[in-house]
Formats: C-alpha cells, sequence, structure tokens
C-alpha cells in the first residue's frame, strides 16, 4: 500500500463510526416525506460552485419560510444570493417541484421508488431534472440513501483523486463519459483501500472541509 493511502486509511479508522452515522441517516430520509425528499432535491440544486453548507441554510430557510413549496421564482430569489447563479436555481427549484406535482401533491418519492436501478434513476434525474447533471443527481440519490456506489465528483473529490495518483489532472469540464470514467476509477480505488464508495465521498470531503456533512 503507498505511504499516502496507508496514511488515509489510518484517518478513515478515526472517522468511520461518524461517517456510518451520517450514512445511516441519509438512509432514513425515504422514509420521511415527500417534501423532506424534494429538500435534498433543492439542496443537491444549489450546490454548484457553492458551498453545501451554505446551500442547506438557504433550503432550511425556504422551508421555514413557507418557499419551498408554495413560493414562485420571485420570492426565492432574494433568499439565494450567497450562492452562485441564483436565478437559474430559483427557476431550476421551481421547475422540480412542478415537475413532481401531481393534482397539487408532491410525488417525488413515487416516481423514485418506480425505479428498480438506481443507475437508470441517476441517468433520468439528469436528463430531466433542469440544474440536476451526473454530480447532482450522484449526490441527491447518497444523500437519501439509495446509493452506495457513486461518486460525488466535486471540486474536493476530484483534489483528492488526483493527490492520491487515480487521475492525472482535473479536467476543466466533465461530459457524462468522463465522469463514468472517473467514477470508475474512484470505484477501483475503493475496493483497493476497502472503503466503500459513500464513506470514501465523505472521508475525502471531510478531510477538505473538516467536517462530515452531506
Amino acid at each position: 500500500m503507498e505511504k499516502g493511502l496507508d496514511q488515509l486509511i489510518k484517518v478513515y479508522q478515526t472517522k468511520k463510526d461518524e461517517i456510518q452515522r451520517r450514512l445511516s441517516e441519509f438512509k432514513r430520509i425515504l422514509n420521511e416525506s415527500d417534501g423532506r425528499v424534494f429538500a435534498e432535491l433543492a439542496f443537491c440544486i444549489c450546490t454548484p460552485q457553492s458551498k453545501a453548507t451554505t446551500c442547506w441554510e438557504i433550503v432550511s430557510l425556504l422551508m421555514e419560510n413557507g418557499l419551498l413549496f408554495k413560493g414562485n421564482e420571485e420570492q426565492m430569489r432574494p433568499f439565494l444570493d450567497e450562492i452562485r447563479f441564483g436565478d437559474n436555481k430559483a427557476k431550476y427549484i421551481v421547475y422540480a417541484r412542478r415537475f413532481f406535482t401531481e393534482e397539487g401533491n408532491l410525488k417525488i418519492k413515487e416516481k423514485i421508488q418506480s425505479f428498480d436501478n438506481v443507475f437508470k434513476l441517476r441517468e433520468w434525474l439528469a436528463n430531466n431534472i433542469l440544474g440536476i447533471g451526473m454530480k447532482e443527481a450522484s449526490h441527491f440519490l447518497r444523500n437519501i440513501g439509495l446509493s452506495k456506489d457513486f461518486a460525488i465528483l466535486d471540486r474536493h473529490i476530484l483534489k483528492n483523486l488526483k493527490e492520491y495518483g487515480i487521475i492525472d489532472e482535473i479536467p476543466k469540464s466533465i461530459s457524462k463519459k468522463v465522469y463514468v470514467d472517473i467514477e470508475g476509477k474512484m470505484r477501483e480505488l475503493s475496493k483497493r483501500i476497502n472503503i466503500p464508495m459513500d464513506e470514501l465521498d465523505l472521508l475525502f470531503w471531510s478531510k477538505e472541509t473538516g467536517m462530515i456533512f452531506k
């Protein structure tokens, strides 16, 4: 085992319990309301090029102010000032809410649970929900406990994959083909060091941010 990876495994052992507790919390979310599941989707819509903690604060404020489920773009927009592309993200949240609403009620859980394959579900989300690409779809599904086998290729994860020699450089843009290729390399690393993909993601993320968040 390379020295750097050996050290990573040691760090994992100190954080393993906390990481697994957090993932257990994610797995319970799909048993909660459609609104709670939709909040995770809205969070993932907000995250591109923005701090995750700030994004969750925004989604929480939208919920507290009755806007996440009832507000229009103009009402939501002032709450999104602290993240990039707030105008677009307000539109995307409203679009997603309409997309998953039937007869006045959110039905996001029913749609998600109609898929028997999480890879097909991820592709469907990336193809149909504005503001959701491979990374955001992977993030959302991990955050509702539906996949242990996806990579969430944000800047923190890519930085670590480069640091440990898994990729040669951080790509300037990531097509679906490149995403799946890098994900495959991270999956090989996960097997080699015996750390599950979802746990490895949170380990890398906490290594960069100092916290185990989401």
